[in-house]
């Protein structure tokens, strides 16, 4: 999910994200070592009372905080451009063909996982399909190519607008549709994720909404029953700076905020609202926050668990913890929920700086095999900085995980990246195996586990793709590597010895070109090799950073990706349309939208299969295109 997450909590990850920064110089650690759990584990505790959870707050927050709050003064924030997924049941297969109950075929969203789902901004069942743009619900008919139903959801009930509404979970006839609530009065008001429950029977309509406190990190599906990962942040008020005071004046002033600051503040708060506009409110209990051996105070989790089987909305089973995250995937039974630091900022007295420090990834794993609470499993550690959610894979009860070490502004050509097996001992995830040292000097770009095998392409002037044996997970090793010029940035399984990749093409030089996809014969990882390639200059495509914009239909060899191409000052977007068949990838044609006189230039998002039509998905509409021909047999524009 770029689109919520990534838009609705910036504000929130620009003060998180400060969890190390400290009002004086100290030489300790900066986060704060729980006295109650031994150092060096961050196994899960829970506080033993409203007491002792308020004086471990307030003291985490107190070191944490900066002259200007926890934000602590300039700062820099990275566009996480990456793509949400996750894997299922020991076998990495994109959920795209999916038969129905009367025998058709259609394609889900493209997700990493069989059987889990991703929050997306189509859904369909086969039958229906249902989109939100604009703030309106529509329900179409698949079969007649008709809108049978519309509901405007962008208000709460009240004159308050709920932004962001573009991501979507479907479970039989209810849909839940994710938006972001912005109060006024944050302080008086409830003011983040808002999730409404939506029944799609005949004309749709609101069965419940319920809003928490902070910003919507990310959320997954199995069956009926949805997780939604909420961050939080502590609502402090900090006296406004005074001019000529001291930065020691100011600490001293933020931390006598914090002092005075109840444990109400850290406890995210939530409100329900039934059908029938009946309202009511509450927050996590004190009972319910876990807390690892070093926290900083200045954020913290919560997985909720909703049942979209059901007529309504409950209080979601909060599950609480004292800490930041910013990455969820999910392969079924199991949930992991990973905080990088990527963005380590130490203030200075004499001035605000970045400074290099090694990052590190922290992992918390959560059963979510039944349908009840999530329950803890363990957490670990390991060096270095996720690319996202591909980065993560369980595979046998074991955890890959593909990071890159150094800072990603750093030119000194000091980065490399390596692959971690983590295996579960007691309450820790410890490491089992590792392979490092690829891509010296360079990032990670794209990461696929399938099986036993991985592939991790990294990318600065010419693009590796490395091919990963991890049969042994106490000996991984890298068995093959290939160059090409360009790189992908998204990788997808194309058979079962075949690979596609989408990204961007390059020079010598490592200056992009535009898009490239790239199509792979893995069979011998030792030898990888690039069979088929098709390049569009000057172009890009949102499938290269969000792979919901993927589709690849087996069946047929059928690919489909958005496009945005400038080219003799001349805008175009739309569909690029791709024939992938033994070693050749050749154009089939293109799809466009009508422009429309409110909203003439707004691109193709999203395409799927149901039997043989190609539905395409933009702001402007829903167009239908017979699947071979690509002739269009409907347009329903969004008026």
């Amino acid at each position: 999910m770029t689109r919520l997450l990534g838009r609705s909590a910036v504000a929130l990850l620009a003060i998180g994200l400060i969890s190390s920064c400290t009002g004086e110089p100290r030489t300790q650690a900066q986060e704060f070592k729980d006295p109650g759990v031994a150092i060096g584990t961050l196994k899960l505790v829970a506080f033993d009372s409203c007491a002792e959870l308020t004086d471990g707050l307030r003291t985490a927050a107190k070191a944490a905080v900066g002259p200007y709050g926890f934000g602590g003064g300039r700062y820099m924030l990275e566009d996480r451009n990456g793509a949400k997924a996750a894997q299922a049941d020991g076998a990495t297969v994109p959920r795209q063909a999916v038969p129905d109950a009367a025998g058709g075929t259609y394609s889900g969203t493209n997700t990493h996982e069989v059987g889990v789902d991703e929050p997306d901004l189509v859904k369909t069942d086969g039958k229906r399909i249902v989109t939100v743009a604009g703030g309106v619900l529509r329900v179409v008919d698949a079969a007649s190519h008709s809108v049978t139903g519309t509901l405007d959801i962008d208000t709460d009930g009240t004159v308050r607008k709920v932004y962001g509404m573009t991501d979507l979970l479907l479970a039989g006839d209810h849909a839940l549709v994710l938006g972001q609530r912005y109060a006024p009065n944050p302080d008086d008001t409830v003011s983040g994720p808002s999730l409404t429950l939506v029944d799609l029977k005949g004309q749709p309509k609101i069965l419940g909404r319920y809003t928490m406190d902070g910003g919507l990190v990310d959320a997954r599906q199995v069956g009926s029953t949805a997780r939604i990962v909420v961050r939080s942040t502590p609502r402090v008020q900090f006296p406004a700076p005074v001019d000529r005071s001291s930065d020691v004046a100011r600490v001293d002033a933020n931390r006598r905020a914090i002092d005075a600051t109840p444990v109400d503040a850290w406890l995210p708060r939530y409100s329900i609202v039934d059908g029938n506009g009946n309202k009511t409110d509450g927050r996590v209990d004190c009972s319910a926050v876990s807390r690892p051996a070093e926290y900083s105070g200045t954020a913290t989790l919560t997985v909720l668990s909703f049942d979209l089987g059901a007529g309504s909305l409950g209080n979601g089973d909060p599950v609480t913890l004292v800490a930041d995250g910013d990455t969820v995937y999910a392969n079924g039974p199991s949930l992991y929920i990973a905080n990088d630091q990527r963005w380590r900022i130490m203030w200075r007295w004499e001035r605000v700086a970045v400074q290099p420090v090694k990052p590190q990834t922290q992992l918390y794993k959560f059963d979510i095999s039944g349908s009840g609470k999530p329950r803890f499993l363990a957490a670990g550690e390991v060096d270095g900085w996720l690319l996202n959610q591909y980065s993560l894979s369980e595979w046998d009860g074991r955890l890959r995980v593909a990071t890159t070490l150094g800072q990603p502004w750093d030119r000194s050509g000091s980065t490399e990246s390596t692959v971690y097996v983590l295996g579960v001992q007691g309450r820790d995830l410890t490491e089992q195996g590792r392979v490092g040292g690829l891509g010296k000097g360079e990032r990670i770009y794209a990461v696929r586990f399938i099986g036993t095998t991985g592939f991790v392409v990294t990318f600065k002037q010419t693009d590796p793709l490395y091919t990963l044996d991890l049969q042994d997970p106490k000996a991984p090793k890298v068995v093959g590597a290939l160059k090409i010029n360009g790189y992908s940035a998204y990788l997808h399984p194309a058979g079962a010895n075949k690979l596609i990749g989408i990204g961007q093409d390059a020079n010598d030089q490592g200056r992009v070109q535009g898009t490239q996809v790239s199509l792979f014969d893995v069979r011998d990882l030792a030898n990888p090799a690039r069979i088929a390639q098709f390049k569009m200059s000057n172009t890009h495509s949102e499938a290269e950073f969000d792979p919901h914009a993927f589709l690849y239909w087996e069946p047929t060899g059928l690919l489909v990706v958005p496009f945005y191409s400038y080219q003799n000052n001349q805008n175009s977007q739309g569909a690029l349309v791709l024939s992938v068949h033994d070693a050749s990838i050749t154009q089939a044609g293109t799809v466009t939208h009508p422009n429309t006189p409110r909203n003439a230039q707004l691109p193709i998002r999203r395409s799927l299969i149901i039997d043989q039509t190609l539905w395409t998905v933009s702001d402007n509409g829903l167009k239908a295109n017979d699947m071979n021909t690509l002739s269009q047999t409907a347009w329903l524009p969004f008026s």
